[in-house]
């Protein structure tokens, strides 16, 4: 190895382990990446921005804005609208769920076609009195198949188009992943929905919808003893919810923040905060049994700006959102007041410090009062799911049919080469501002600047891979191992290894890593790139072991219950599955 291969595989290597450890953002991370290249001097510093110009990049970009316009028009309510009458059967109802939120992932971003169906799943769900989990997960895992089927439906796959564009002159097209992504999506929702949703485990398949929306097992809010409490000198135990399990009692705040275990012998003070673990339900009960006072982080400017016109709601964080890494006191600012965190839900990890003390995280849901009249637009506004009820709004039928026209017009013109699809899309956003389906005040809302930020930085490093002549030596190892086999063997062997990076790290990444390595084994091997390439996309895609792996995945865990373990039971068979269907299917379609 020379020199600069060992500095970009320091580099990868460097950054993979970042990624994996999950304490920085992934943009963050990608910048760095970028920065070490350029320092090393492995990217030169002119080309150190061309990523920002790139046709995936752009893509990726156009294609969140013409989401929202599908999403705001109303096209995408016109269609589910319609499956509200298949939910009787529990077969049916996972089934019409996920194949519904697999088509809009076709021609839409997954994560937006996800947030869009989450509470129409939920709202079924409290209907028919069945649990959250046995629809979140299939949800998700429904958005991420659907993103196969074309060039448009997940960032991978307009990676990898954009890859063979540069490498061998002319992109995938369109609908060139639809064989094999549409044949995977098929069978994958028709496992999820016979087979997979009854593999999820028992413990969460018993819990019943709440009151609430959203079932969640329970918030970490605090509560303080008022004066002349009946209970100031009483035992803990004088509390019988707590002392009964029903209320679990993470501890007694200190100073600190965090929260101190109570000696048996503690005897209950004026003053004193006691940090619960419950259901909102339950902690409503304790309030008005035992005259405790609920501590929120409302300061007095919040009920001269509310006005007395109160309501709580609940919200999940997004990835992207401004919450993300941010505190109680952030919330307050950035909000200027008008909301108060009433309580916290965090799934997979116990929490032990106050709740003006947490960092928020992506899948955390905020129980939060403000005002009744703006409160869901705030939580938007914060770049969170509001997890409220509501009905479905149809819109005007003018904009839904002409947002439908325009997208279809835009895809036509990139599908029969009038211009660049990239182009197209960004016509049919300029068309959607001229038509008022979209502001231009909404126009950069629905951009996942990370994810933008993290495919602009990571382009020239996987640029340097390839420059260094790393690529070639790892294509190089492979058909060391495999080039005594057929080619199914190769081809297999390069869509499992980009599954598993895309079950812990970033798929846009995955593919952008992987795509190079393809392209170098299918030289090697002295046959077509093509279907190494799309086993790349296809893998990239494959992200259902984790909770990590997909942001749909991360976004479902909260609401549904789930627990970091709980995502293989279902996500191993379907990647088994995937990889049994998506080989033959590729070599078919793909003759090397």
């Amino acid at each position: 190895m020379t020199v600069e291969q060992y500095q970009i595989s320091a580099i990868v290597l460097l950054t993979l382990g970042l990624f994996l450890w999950g304490k920085i953002r992934h943009d963050l991370v990608a910048g760095i990446a970028l920065g070490l290249c350029v320092l090393v001097g492995l990217t030169p510093a002119e080309q150190a921005f061309l990523g920002a110009g790139h046709p995936a990049v752009v893509t990726v970009a156009a294609v969140l804005i013409l989401s929202e316009g599908l999403k705001r028009s109303g096209v995408v309510d016109l269609m589910t609208q319609r499956l509200l009458g298949f939910t009787e059967h529990p077969l049916l109802h996972v089934f019409s769920l996920t194949a519904m939120v697999a088509v809009a992932s076709a021609f839409m971003n997954n994560v937006g076609a996800l947030a869009l169906m989450l509470p129409v799943a939920l709202a079924t769900a409290r209907k028919q009195n069945r649990p959250p989990a046995m629809l979140l997960m299939p949800l998700a895992f429904g958005s991420i198949l659907g993103g196969m089927m074309t060039s448009i439906g997940t960032p991978p796959n307009i990676i990898i188009a954009s890859y063979r564009g540069a490498n061998a002159g002319q992109a995938f097209g369109m609908f060139d992943f639809t064989w094999v992504g549409g044949s995977v999506a098929l069978l994958g929702v028709l496992f999820v929905a016979l087979i997979g949703w009854r593999l999820i485990p028992k413990a969460r398949m018993q819990q019943s919808p709440t009151e609430q929306l959203f079932e969640i097992e329970s918030y970490l809010t605090e509560v303080i003893l008022p004066k002349n409490s009946a209970l100031i000198g009483q035992p803990i135990e004088s509390i019988k919810p707590l002392e009964q399990g029903e209320i679990e009692l993470v501890g007694l705040a200190q100073r600190s923040g965090r929260a101190m275990g109570l000696p048996a012998e503690h005897r209950l003070q004026e003053g004193d905060i006691l940090i619960l673990q419950a259901d909102p339900s339950q902690t409503e009960a304790l309030l008005e049994a035992y005259e405790l006072e609920l501590i929120t982080s409302a300061d007095a400017k919040f009920s001269r700006i509310t006005g007395g016109e109160l309501a709580l709601a609940e919200g999940i964080i997004q990835r992207g959102s401004m919450l993300e890494g941010r505190d109680v006191s952030f919330l307050r600012r950035i909000s200027g007041s008008s909301l108060a965190l009433v309580g916290l839900a965090r799934e997979g990890q116990r929490i032990q410090r106050r709740l003006r003390r947490q960092s928020f995280k992506v899948g955390d849901i905020l129980l939060l009062q403000g005002r009744a009249s703006s409160l869901n637009t705030q939580l938007s506004e914060l770049g969170m799911l509001p997890l409220a009820e509501r009905s479905l709004s149809l819109g005007f039928p003018k904009k839904v049919w002409l947002a439908l026209l325009t997208f279809a017009t835009a895809i036509l013109l990139g599908v029969i080469g009038v211009i660049p699809l990239p182009v197209a899309f960004c016509l049919a956003i300029l068309a959607f501002l001229l038509f008022k389906i979209l502001t231009p005040q909404q126009l950069y809302e629905p951009v996942d600047w990370p994810v933008i930020v993290l495919l602009m930085a990571m382009i020239p490093v996987g640029q340097a891979l390839e420059n260094t002549g790393l690529t070639h030596l790892m294509a190089t190892q492979l058909l060391g191992l495999t080039g005594e086999f057929p080619v199914w063997v190769s081809l297999g062997l390069i869509l499992v290894v980009t599954m598993f990076l895309s079950d812990v790290i970033n798929n846009a990444t995955t593919a952008i890593v992987m795509a190079p390595i393809a392209l170098g084994l299918a030289t090697g091997l002295g046959i077509d790139p093509d279907p190494m390439l799309m086993a790349v996309a296809v893998g990239a895609s494959c992200a259902f072991l984790t909770p990590i792996g997909h942001q749909s995945n991360t976004l479902v865990m909260g609401p549904g219950g789930y627990a970091f373990s709980d995502y293989w039971r279902m996500g191993l068979p379907l990647e088994i599955l995937i990889v049994v269907v998506a080989v033959p299917m590729i070599l078919w379609v793909w003759p090397p």
